[in-house]
């Protein structure tokens, strides 16, 4: 069975009490022929580094990415060796997506929030480490450093990716990364006006755009789900987002603010403790239903395994060179994959199973 590398998934999609289910999801999507997994973190059974060698040690072909871990919950040192050992462990599979994070969490926690010259700076760090470097006296937006060394023997190419949703920080994406992730709900025109600010970036740094892999991040919940289920892969995860950081997402999509007001003033909202996708019920999210305008909602792959492939077609259409089907397992994807085969694009037959790494 050919890979569809050009196709992802994230693993444990969504809150999770059970992170051994990444062993069952990561061999079912190799079965069916997803090319990519990908790895979020949340600060409890989440852990980018301990799932991702999970993934690696289960799997023989999967590209495999954190999207995202963040920089400044490690030391340099520490990322670099987990990078490393996931690149060997996997034969080049791995790619180390890192993310900006949330300005809320970090200040409650006792950490900086993350500037794009930050993350500028680490990537530079890791790429010279990974490539044998020695580093003295570093002093930097990163941080201050007296040494950093691996191994003088390395000379790792460990593609590195970004996730973003502002514009400024997709250019920087463009400007030094080797992969960008979007965000799950973006409405065609933040797709295309994103995948611009790539593209722009990588130009401007006089860098091959087309060298950057894009992926955009569709929702995905076909119709041979329950009524329930769909309900929470929709309303819920879209919820959960603008509990979370509604006013970036509102800003990104063009979104009426207003919506986003009323929505945050209602009672259930408010008083409403953890994340509606996970802790609702399906009476409660019936109610959040009727905050939401169905055009927010309806931004995502949903119908006949048929419908689907049609509208992950049109991320390509839009500027994507890769889809990450989001809010779903493998097993609830392997119905629309036959259909996405049958009118699968055939420049994507050659695409790397290395998320981070360009189109071939």
């Amino acid at each position: 069975m050919d890979r569809l590398n050009e196709l992802g998934f994230y693993t444990l999609a969504g809150h999770s009490d059970s992170p051994r289910d990444l062993v069952a999801e990561v061999r079912d999507a190799e079965r069916l022929g997803l090319g990519s997994a990908f790895i979020s973190e949340r600060f409890n059974v989440k852990d980018a580094a301990t799932l991702s060698g999970a993934a690696g040690a289960v799997s023989e072909t999967i590209g495999i990415a954190t999207a995202a871990t963040n920089h400044n919950t490690r030391h340099p040192l520490v990322t670099a060796t987990f990078a490393t050992t996931m690149h060997r462990l996997t034969g080049g599979r791995f790619a180390l997506g890192l993310g900006r994070g949330f300005d809320a969490l970090f200040n409650a926690i006792g950490l900086k929030p993350i500037t794009g010259a930050e993350l500028e700076d680490i990537a530079g760090i890791l790429r010279r480490l990974w490539h044998g470097e020695m580093i003295l006296g570093h002093d930097g937006p990163a941080g201050k450093y007296t040494y950093l060394h691996q191994d003088a023997a390395f000379d790792e190419d460990i593609p590195l990716m970004l996730v973003a949703l502002g514009e400024k920080t997709l250019e920087l994406a463009g400007r030094v990364m080797d992969g960008v992730v979007l965000h799950t709900f973006f409405t065609d025109e933040a797709v295309a006006r994103s995948v611009a600010a790539v593209r722009r970036g990588a130009e401007l740094a006089g860098r091959d755009p087309d060298s950057v892999r894009i992926w955009s991040v569709l929702a995905t919940i076909g119709d041979h789900l329950g009524e329930e289920l769909r309900l929470k892969k929709t309303v819920g995860r879209l919820a959960t987002y603008l509990q979370g950081y509604g006013d970036l997402l509102v800003t990104v999509n063009d979104w009426d603010p207003a919506v986003l007001a009323r929505f945050c003033e209602d009672d259930l909202v408010q008083n409403f403790r953890g994340g509606l996708d996970s802790n609702a019920t399906t009476a409660q999210l019936e109610h959040v239903a009727t905050l939401l305008p169905e055009e927010w909602t309806s931004v995502a792959a949903t119908g006949t395994p048929e419908n689907c492939t049609t509208t992950i077609l049109h991320q390509f259409e839009l500027g994507a060179n890769g889809v990450i089907l989001h809010g779903a397992t493998p097993a609830e994807l392997g119905p629309i994959l036959p259909a996405y085969r049958a009118a699968r694009p055939d420049r994507f037959t050659t695409a790397p199973a290395n998320p981070g790494r360009p189109l071939l």
